[in-house]
């Protein structure tokens, strides 16, 4: 199937009528869509939301649903912790690159309070209490947590301070994110079609985006946009022809997904002339359990360690992934593995366990004598309270004594069914580049010039971040600019 063919834009001279007209459609009913709905609603603008599934969530509902935020927030003050916009700045621009959109990043962390009360305004409520270990997720109701910020070499470039904020439930919180966001969607006004997808832009003799073709069932609909057509269909992790195209190191592995992030919204705005932007970057998760590597070591294939185990588990996993060679193993002794409570072992078991290192090193594959020389390396290290390799947090550091074990990364864990190693990669993903666009929500076309009515925001859009990925920045980059792009396309052709 030629995508682009099918995703041409529609002329709208050859348009005789619409069966909906409205100021603004806003195309995807995850969190950027659910934002720049009910802010352009805010504005004044009659809202239409155009959403493919039988109902709101997108991949927003699936994800963790921590947000970015920071400079000050009053979670971060009552737990204790002093934060302005410079440091999180500080610290975004290091985490999230190398190549991270400096003006965007600046912007959202200028406004990161008062983007925090909105949330607040809406329903999201925060847990004033922190999780202070190293994970990817809690599974308590805490309300704040750490991603890195008071790791190497994070803690050198900014004062650490945790910026991640999660909604008052347990464990996955992205759905009662969007339970929130829907509900101040509805009581804006904003008229909403589900069970509906949108197929291509409608585009006047000036090149102005005026509409949207869609199907419902079978048979095509119209849209007419007076002001603006947004685009927040998400990102092309389950687009295997466009993964091949743009991102094949995610080609072979899991998703992280609801299964509907095609490209569809990139591929109809780029058919119309729009630019992509960093359309190789990507997020890996690798199934390590942070916990552990924070309390033993993570080693590659070859028996070395490569990282500080006690960071954002993201960063870990890039550098595991696409810069290591695998397997990857998290090495921890029995002390370490018992002194992590059981709930946020997540199920996993040692796949390996022995008295000496040499025979976890022929059970493993590894050469001989390397991981005995790591272990080593670390232990006297970590006899004097210091890491002078990889920096791990005094903290976390102590000899690795017998028995030990190893636990092979090619896992999918749950907290109840860890899957057999080596039945996986052991890793998911998604995208993070697409459409290029202002701070405003503008789609930028090949020239760099806005193509007037279109905008975009969320992970079909190229957001903040650079070559890497910080939990929270999704959520936090498509809800910010999600109403940027929501008012912009309210206050056009006004």
């Amino acid at each position: 199937m030629n995508r682009n063919a099918s995703a041409a834009p529609r002329a709208a001279e050859e348009v005789e009528s619409y069966d909906h007209e409205v100021d603004v459609v806003v195309l995807g009913f995850g969190c950027a869509g659910a934002a720049a709905a009910h802010e352009a609603a805010a504005a004044g603008a009659e809202v239409l939301l155009i959403e493919r599934a039988g109902g709101p969530g997108g991949s927003s509902a699936l994800s963790g649903g921590e947000i970015y935020l920071g400079g000050g927030t009053p979670v971060q003050r009552a737990c204790g912790f002093d934060d302005t916009p410079a440091e999180m700045e500080a610290f975004l621009t290091a985490a999230l690159g190398p190549h991270a959109d400096q003006a965007k990043i600046r912007l959202y962390c200028e406004g990161s309070t008062e983007h925090y009360q909105w949330l607040v305004d809406r329903g999201v409520s925060f847990n004033a209490s922190l999780w202070d270990a190293p994970t990817w997720m809690p599974l308590t109701e805490d309300g704040l947590m750490w991603l890195g910020e008071n790791s190497w070499p994070f803690d050198r470039i900014a004062k650490p301070a945790p910026r991640g904020h999660r909604p008052g439930t347990s464990s996955f919180g992205g759905w009662l994110l969007m339970e929130k966001l829907s509900a101040a969607v509805v009581d804006a006004g904003v008229g909403v079609h589900t069970d509906t997808l949108a197929t291509s832009l409608v585009v006047d003799a000036g090149g102005r985006v005026v509409g949207v073709t869609a199907r419902r069932y079978g048979e095509e609909l119209l849209y007419r946009a007076r002001r603006g057509v947004v685009v927040t269909t998400g990102g092309f992790v389950d687009n295997e022809e466009m993964l091949a195209q743009h991102a094949p190191q995610l080609l072979g592995h899991d998703k992280v997904s609801d299964g509907l992030d095609d490209g569809s919204g990139i591929t109809m705005a780029a058919a119309a002339g729009a630019a992509t932007r960093r359309m190789s970057v990507v997020e890996t998760a690798l199934s390590v359990v942070p916990g552990l590597i924070a309390r033993g070591m993570l080693v590659d294939a070859l028996g070395q360690r490569f990282v500080n185990e006690d960071t954002y588990p993201g960063l870990i996993s890039h550098a595991a992934v696409h810069r290591r060679p695998g397997p990857v193993w998290t090495i921890v002794d029995e002390e370490g593995y018992e002194s992590l409570d059981e709930r946020e072992r997540w199920g996993v078991r040692p796949h390996h366990v022995a008295g000496t290192l040499a025979e976890l090193e022929q059970e493993t594959g590894m050469p001989a004598g390397s991981l005995q020389a790591t272990v080593a390396a670390y232990n006297e290290a970590a006899e004097r309270g210091e890491d002078p390799y990889f920096h791990k947090a005094a903290r976390w550091l102590r000899p690795l004594r017998p028995p030990y074990a190893a636990i092979d990364s090619r896992i999918r864990f749950h907290a109840d069914r860890p899957e057999r190693a080596g039945s996986t990669t052991g890793v998911a993903g998604f995208t993070l580049g697409g459409l290029h666009t202002t701070v405003d929500g503008e789609v930028l076309d090949l020239a760099g010039q806005p193509i007037e009515g279109l905008y975009a925001a969320g992970r079909a859009s190229s957001g903040m971040h650079g070559e890497n990925y910080i939990s929270g920045t999704s959520l936090g980059d498509g809800t910010f600019f999600g109403r940027r792009a929501g008012r912009a396309a309210a206050a056009a052709g006004r």
